[in-house]
């Protein structure tokens, strides 16, 4: 059985980290929960110090504290996701965008890989005293709102998303039950969080 685990992003996963977000360019994917790695292709230091400030953050109505994972496959240490969590959120986010922004690479998609993203997000949101989560996904993107289906989602309500110009479904996943009621199925395929030796 696979395992996997979330990685704290440090800087000797740097040329992994960018060769993760190169294949999203090559397969012309549309690029989610990477904490926008994507715009620090060139200066991937900068971007593990912009997460700590992301990280660290006091929530108000332009920003809030969030976490970036990887997410990675135990048996050859390969990014095969990535995820970002928002710890609280604003008036803005409650009616758009949610906790929850997460990918899964191309190549290792239909595999259910996204399902574990998710349920280890679980696991970080009930550390942080978080009891449900919000999650928007594109009504054409099955994939995305099945994943949250999976977990224990409900959908409540689909509105127009302007800013992505598509029809968003919202769920609403409660943090304890989701666990209580998949933990059977996924603790086996999970890992502890692991820190990076150097940021």
């Amino acid at each position: 059985m696979e395992k996997f685990y979330y990685e704290v992003p440090g800087i000797d996963r740097k040329e992994d980290a960018i060769a993760y977000i190169n294949e999203f360019y090559q397969y012309k994917s549309n690029i989610n929960g990477s904490g926008k790695l994507h715009k620090y292709l060139d200066n991937y230091q900068g971007w593990l110090e912009q997460l700590q400030i992301e990280y660290m953050r006091e929530a108000n109505e332009r920003i809030v504290p969030s976490k970036t994972f990887f997410l990675v496959r135990s048996s050859d240490s390969k990014i095969v996701g990535m995820i970002n969590i928002r710890l609280a959120l604003n008036e803005r986010l409650k009616k758009s965008g949610g906790n929850i922004g997460y990918s899964i690479r191309p190549t290792e998609r239909g595999k259910g890989y996204n399902k574990i993203n998710l349920y280890l997000c679980l696991k970080v949101c009930q550390e942080y005293k978080i009891e449900k989560i919000l999650l928007d996904a594109d009504k054409d993107n099955p994939a995305s709102w099945r994943t949250m289906e999976a977990l224990g989602g409900i959908n409540i309500k689909e509105s127009y998303d302007e800013e992505e110009a598509c029809i968003a479904k919202r769920y609403e996943i409660d943090v304890k039950e989701s666990i209580a009621k998949y933990s059977s199925i996924y603790e086996p395929m999970v890992e502890d969080i692991r820190e990076n030796k150097e940021k």
